[in-house]
């Protein structure tokens, strides 16, 4: 319960994080918010409709629920059905399909299929990850797409697909809900530090002193 409890005081910093103007930062938290529409879990805790997250992080959907990941310059909507790594500026596709709109250039993997934006420009596109097949459609902006073959340009308008390597192999989908959870716990991510002592520390601070099992008996 007490991880949970730290989880819902950082997700009260961020929002006030995210809502502040990038400027006041002179750090990438590399942290982001996700907002669920339906039951969802991180690392496969269930979460409430909203949540931070923090590089490591696992979001997955069940068949009735989305989700949604909101970082700086980047939103990624994850489709019903779905298992994803954030990675701060990456996004891993498990299994399901991703929607991305970034400015940020931020990067999906699905297996051994990289798609990076070719420019810094808004860039929007969709990738489905199912039964060793992935799928890509760029709808805004040109992207820059590396697998074992070699790398090739999808232009905006275009789709394709691409087989995953043999010898990757397709990792075994998890049953919702058990998800194994990521290397590194909550407090030790770097998005987590960054927040509980930069410009909103206070905030975090008081949060997590005012529970009821505080973290130490020192504090």
């Amino acid at each position: 319960m007490r991880t949970i409890s730290v989880r819902t005081a950082l997700t009260c910093a961020m929002v006030v994080l995210l809502a502040l103007p990038q400027s006041l930062f002179a750090a990438d938290t590399r942290a982001a918010m996700v907002y669920a529409r339906g039951t969802a879990w991180i690392n496969g805790v269930n979460i409430p409709r909203s949540s931070a997250i923090f590089p490591g992080d696992l979001v997955q959907t069940k068949s009735d629920s989305v989700a949604n990941i909101n970082a700086q310059g980047s939103n990624v909507s994850v489709f019903s059905d779905s298992l994803v790594k954030f990675e701060g500026d990456t996004i891993s596709l498990e299994h399901g399909g991703v929607t991305v709109a970034t400015s940020k250039g931020l990067t999906t993997r699905a297996g051994d299929v990289t798609i990076t934006p070719s420019s810094a420009s808004l860039t929007e596109f969709r990738v489905l990850d199912l039964d060793g097949t992935v799928r890509i459609l760029a709808s805004k902006g040109d992207l820059s797409i590396s697998d074992d073959s070699g790398t090739s340009t999808l232009s905006a308008g275009q789709e394709t697909s691409r087989e995953e390597a043999p010898k990757r192999g397709k990792r075994k989908r998890n049953t919702p809900g058990a998800v194994t959870a990521a290397q590194g716990g909550l407090l030790d991510s770097k998005g987590a530090v960054i927040v509980g002592t930069g410009v909103i520390g206070g905030i975090g601070v008081w949060l997590l002193l005012s529970h009821e099992d505080p973290i130490s008996p020192d504090h």
